[in-house]
């Protein structure tokens, strides 16, 4: 979406957390109502029996009518999407939203076009139920038919578009580019460039963790948590922003210089998960040290390294362009001879070829791997030449 930054008065933002509740309440009505599904009652209601429900409430209750009906049926309607989604098996299961949390609402209609240009870095949208609000023009607004305004945990407010930006056009070079993810290297690529995901000072890492202590002795609920929640959200927002702007400019720039970008398969939820508990077999109920603290520190450093929104956004910006090769063996094996072996990785940076000797920076040697789509078996052996004379032989193992 094509996103902009709302400033909003301190009047507005009270009428606009207003509206955030109103449709959270409604989707959160339509998740009880579709959570009491059972087999020996009927269909729960759909979208347009809620609607008419909402009319009925609206006149029976004036704080739901005080707000925008187009808030209320959007978010109706945005439930019923979710569960569509859901049984087409491209979502997941619609949650309970919470406040501070899940704050937004959209607009539909003749209302998303209410927007008057003020100057050329400024402009004002007419929100139902708030008035003006002035949005800071960082791009050319879209030609939507709705957009959605949210307020993310920093407290930050933002206008978002639905107008879905067209691919990046393909240089025509017929260059092919492979991406390697790493944690010390965020992204080698086969031509020797070496890509760091920007990370956070040491004095904004200090200070998370004096305010996460000082949260921990906070009373929940109070004023002070409150604060120290809310610096808490703002280092957290300012880390993400350098992440998505290092993302975007990165995979603009991998999409418009090459043709073709050849990237690992790896199932990052799996690899971020945490370690099963081990039992001590000799004393019941007990259990032996499973490194969880170590997997907690390596898994904080591949999410910061943004893996996977690296390649979504390679996806949406070189929509056809994108493979995923098989990652089996590709840091073992030499770039130039092919000859797979464990002990050629001498370290994170270096790889020394037993067979050739050859050398390299290893990210860049398994980039250049990745870029060919080589994958070697499980064995980790070099696939031996035979005779093109030679009868083709059963497999003697699975």
């Amino acid at each position: 979406m094509s996103r902009f930054r709302l400033y909003p008065t301190p009047e507005q933002q009270t009428a606009l957390l207003e509206q955030c509740r109103h449709a959270r309440h409604m989707w959160n009505l339509a998740l009880v109502q579709w959570s009491m599904w059972s087999r020996d009652k009927g269909p729960t209601p759909g979208y347009i029996e809620q609607a008419r429900q909402l009319t009925e409430a609206r006149a029976a209750f004036a704080w739901l009518r005080a707000g925008s009906q187009t808030v209320q049926q959007q978010a109706l309607r945005d439930f019923d999407h979710a569960v569509t989604s859901f049984y087409a098996g491209t979502r997941r299961r619609p949650t309970w939203r919470k406040a501070d949390r899940h704050e937004g609402f959209r607009i539909v209609g003749g209302q998303a076009t209410r927007i008057v240009h003020l100057s050329r870095k400024w402009a004002r949208v007419n929100i139902p139920k708030v008035g003006w609000v002035r949005f800071r023009l960082s791009r050319a607004v879209p030609d939507a038919k709705s957009y959605r305004v949210t307020r993310d945990r920093a407290g930050r407010w933002h206008l978002a578009f639905a107008a879905v930006p067209p691919p990046i056009p393909a240089p025509g070079t017929g260059e092919v580019v492979g991406v390697d993810r790493g944690v010390a290297v965020s992204a080698a690529l086969s031509t020797g460039e070496l890509l760091s995901c920007p990370r956070p000072p040491k004095t904004e890492e200090a200070r998370l963790r004096y305010l996460q202590r000082r949260l921990a002795r906070c009373c929940r609920g109070s004023n002070r948590w409150q604060r120290v929640k809310a610096a808490i959200a703002k280092l957290r927002a300012r880390a993400r922003d350098r992440r998505k702007d290092w993302v975007e400019k990165t995979s603009t720039d991998l999409a418009s210089r090459f043709d073709v970008i050849r990237v690992e398969n790896l199932r990052i939820a799996q690899m971020t998960r945490r370690p099963r508990p081990k039992p001590d077999p000799e004393r019941p109920g007990q259990f032996l040290p499973n490194r969880r603290r170590a997997k907690a520190g390596l898994n904080r450093s591949i999410l910061a390294s943004a893996w996977g929104s690296l390649v979504r956004r390679l996806e949406d910006k070189a929509a056809g362009r994108l493979e995923k090769v098989n990652p089996a063996h590709t840091s073992q094996t030499c770039s130039v001879c092919g000859h797979c072996a464990p002990e050629s990785r001498e370290s994170q940076a270096v790889f020394w070829c037993v067979a050739c000797g050859h050398q390299a920076h290893a990210d860049v040697n398994a980039a250049i791997n990745i870029a060919a789509g080589r994958a070697v078996s499980a064995r980790q052996e070099t696939p031996g030449r035979v005779s093109p004379k030679r009868e083709p032989q059963l497999a003697t193992s699975a």
